[in-house]
């Protein structure tokens, strides 16, 4: 039994993780119930661990200023014999400002009357009659305990609260990522570059432009389908000759991002009575390019909008709801791109110069349904007519 002593912190609901989906939790939550969310890095949205590829309706439904991402006009698919491009008329892309939108989502969260604390790590938590009372360390408070009646485990990959509960165990399969963030001297800067092959086996390769004149350029792979380290295989795939066939210039290097993401197949079991997880700790990044911050946000705000009703009611049907609706939307989608992101971990050269030819085939809504994915039954048989056609016919 805890000892609970003067150092001790209370509140509603302690979210674990300041990503896009704690925060977003936290906005919508706040006004509802005394919400504290840590994060163990000193500042907000540093370092950066992802790419920070989106879509811009997406962040226009989501409200995220414009001068937080780049718009992106054309996606260009490379392998190492084939070359798509796919121009975006209706259905743009876009890089974000990693840091600056994760801090915008933290005044936003503060602004609703969340309590915000960086540089504070959480240890463990230990349930109670009442709640959990959790150890946290930290250079920002003095506390080292917080009671809380809710926890939610927004803390990513290492899933800190689940794991240490032992209600779910670290995912075993995850998608790995560094890329190097430049100065631009020369480069398209509405042009977004997928490319795969032989050199970035069981992953694939990105060249983002983004916002303040910035270029991101990063490898990823799946271990541990792949034993190979994604520093080293960007070393050795980033070369002058690789920069000059894309048309890049780089000015001075700015900083170097990685990041982990699980790449398992999606689990329904979002809420577990009282601890309820959310953004990469549910599996919420896409299975074909791992991107997420829009589905990170999205869901965290209807999570803390049901978990807001949930402590107003007294019971927990509007947690439910929030499972139910996150099923809804991602788990037959995640289903397909699952499948599909197990199957291409082992293409070899050949078997992505066959799928770039696939792809050329398709038209931008299907192309970026692939990309999203987000498999209708209406765009997989159009898209399976289209191979059958050109097998036939062609």
């Amino acid at each position: 039994m805890i000892d609970l002593e003067s150092d001790t912190l209370s509140c509603d609901v302690l979210i674990v993780g300041g990503g896009p989906a704690g925060l977003a939790t936290a906005h919508t939550l706040a006004p509802h119930a005394k919400t504290i969310v840590i994060h163990q890095d000193r500042e907000i949205g540093k370092p950066v661990r992802t790419s920070g590829g989106t879509w811009v309706a997406d962040m226009q439904a989501l409200g995220v200023p414009p001068h937080l991402y780049q718009q992106i006009d054309e996606l260009l698919f490379r392998s190492d014999n084939r070359e798509v491009v796919q121009p975006l008329a209706q259905r743009k892309c876009a890089v974000l400002d990693i840091t600056g939108t994760y801090q915008w989502l933290a005044d936003l969260a503060r602004g609703a009357g969340a309590e915000v604390y960086t540089d504070t790590k959480f240890m463990q938590t230990e349930e109670t009659d009442d709640g959990f009372v959790s150890t946290i360390r930290s250079r920002s408070i003095t506390a080292s305990r917080i009671k809380s009646r809710f926890i939610v485990d927004a803390s990513g990959t290492p899933h800190a609260v689940l794991s240490n509960l032992g209600l779910v165990e670290k995912p075993d399969r995850v998608g790995v990522g560094i890329e190097h963030e430049f100065e631009i001297k020369s480069a398209p800067k509405s042009r977004a570059v997928l490319f795969v092959g032989q050199a970035v086996k069981s992953g694939y390769g990105w060249i983002f432009p983004a916002p303040n004149n910035h270029i991101r350029i990063g490898v990823g792979i799946i271990q541990p389908d792949s034993d190979l380290s994604p520093r080293d295989i960007y070393n050795s795939v980033v070369t002058p000759e690789f920069l000059e066939s894309y048309g890049l210039e780089l000015g001075p290097p700015v900083q170097v991002n990685a990041g982990i993401i699980p790449s398992v197949p999606y689990d329904s079991k979002l809420v577990f009575g009282n601890v309820i997880r959310v953004g990469d700790t549910a599996n919420f990044a896409t299975p074909t390019v791992g991107e997420g911050i829009r589905i990170a946000i999205k869901f965290g705000r209807i999570l803390g909008e049901r978990l807001g009703e949930a402590i107003t009611q007294g019971c927990r049907a509007p947690l439910m709801r929030y499972e139910l609706e996150c099923r809804k939307d991602l788990k037959r989608n995640y289903s397909f791109g699952f499948t599909a992101n197990e199957r291409i971990a082992t293409y070899d050269a050949a078997d992505w110069d066959r799928s770039l030819d696939r792809l050329s085939r398709l038209d931008e809504a299907e192309v970026v349904s692939l990309v999203k994915s987000e498999f209708t039954a209406r765009m997989m048989l159009k898209a399976a007519w289209k191979q059958l056609r050109h097998k036939v016919f062609d």
